[in-house]
């Protein structure tokens, strides 16, 4: 009969080489599957969580920011929150794979993401995840000011919540649209110093409109894999909505660009933003029409718009800046 200890001595070399496995350098073929699980190869994410913290701020300084801060600071700031919005995205994506490793190697469009292939394995996908947490936070402490920091923290639960929604509810886009568009908030109070006499009600008409943004754009990018989602078993508002989807996608993108402009006249904003506002409805109607939500590639093709509409309407912010810092001078 063997001994307690013996069995625990025999265990070691086991346990040593697990940890070894687990916290030796990353290979090649693993440097590629971590890039890949942030998405660095497709930067769409990275845009649709930046977009809407650059609109907040040079709306900040659309309004009075001007008195504050001049031109330089504020593509400064913007500057500041690229890496931060690229480790978001980051963050998220990785997270989402992680948790969706079961299912994404059933469903044809994500079989070859690095999990499902066998790139990298769940454990160090996991330990690659949690460096970038830590990292997250120092960044977080280091870089953001405490009522910046303290807004962004409403968004971390959704990190971990939003990847699972697929297996419950059919409204994924709803949390997805809440923790991507968080920066409306943060953008305007740190280009502004304070939280103090910040205009809450613009920037929830702001934030309220990009969530619908959000759900518009995602609702109809989740056509894509809906037979793969009924084999599956999993939810989506694409099988929600159905052949209702291209009608309540006006609907929502309507709300969009109606709450963006209410908030865009409550915030003072200049002719340049209303026609851009114009110029981002067209694109994003005309390519909504024409969408056959049961071709998987008009579903990308319209997904993919959501950057230009996006960076339009940016352009007409900054447009109005330029006017204001123009007059400024005079």
């Amino acid at each position: 009969m063997t001994s307690p200890k013996v069995e625990i001595q025999s265990t070691l070399p086991h346990t040593h080489s697990l940890l070894k496995s687990l916290f030796s350098l990353p290979t090649r073929t693993e440097c590629q599957a971590s890039w890949e699980l942030c998405r660095l190869h497709n930067n769409i994410g990275f845009w649709v969580v930046w977009l809407p913290t650059a609109w907040s701020i040079t709306m900040a300084y659309c309004a009075y920011g001007q008195k504050n801060i001049s031109v330089l600071d504020v593509v400064r700031l913007a500057g500041t929150y690229v890496p931060l919005c690229f480790g978001i995205k980051s963050l998220i994506m990785a997270i989402d794979d992680i948790l969706d490793a079961d299912v994404d190697g059933l469903v044809q469009r994500t079989k070859m993401r690095p999990l499902p292939r066998g790139a990298i394995t769940a454990e160090r996908a996991w330990l690659f995840f949690f460096l970038q947490v830590v990292m997250g936070v120092y960044v977080a402490y280091e870089f953001l000011p405490p009522p910046v920091r303290r807004i962004s923290m409403w968004a971390w639960p959704l990190y971990i919540i939003y990847p699972t929604c697929k297996r419950w509810t059919n409204l994924a886009p709803i949390p997805l649209g809440l923790m991507f568009n968080i920066g409306v908030f943060m953008g305007w109070v740190h280009t502004m110093g304070s939280d103090e006499a910040t205009p809450w009600t613009m920037l929830r008409l702001v934030y309220l409109a990009a969530c619908l943004w959000t759900f518009t754009y995602e609702t109809v990018y989740q056509h894509q894999d809906k037979k793969d989602d009924i084999i599956i078993g999993l939810h989506s508002p694409a099988l929600l909505l159905g052949s209702y989807t291209k009608p309540i996608c006006a609907t929502t993108g309507l709300g969009f660009f109606a709450l963006f402009a209410y908030a865009g006249w409550l915030n003072g904003q200049g002719v340049g933003f209303f026609i851009a506002l114009l110029c981002a409805a067209a694109m994003l109607f005309s390519k909504l029409i024409t969408t056959n939500i049961d071709v998987p590639n008009d579903c990308r093709e319209f997904f993919l718009k959501t950057v230009p509409i996006g960076q339009v309407i940016l352009i007409g912010l900054v447009v109005d800046a330029g006017v204001i810092t123009w007059a400024k001078s005079q």
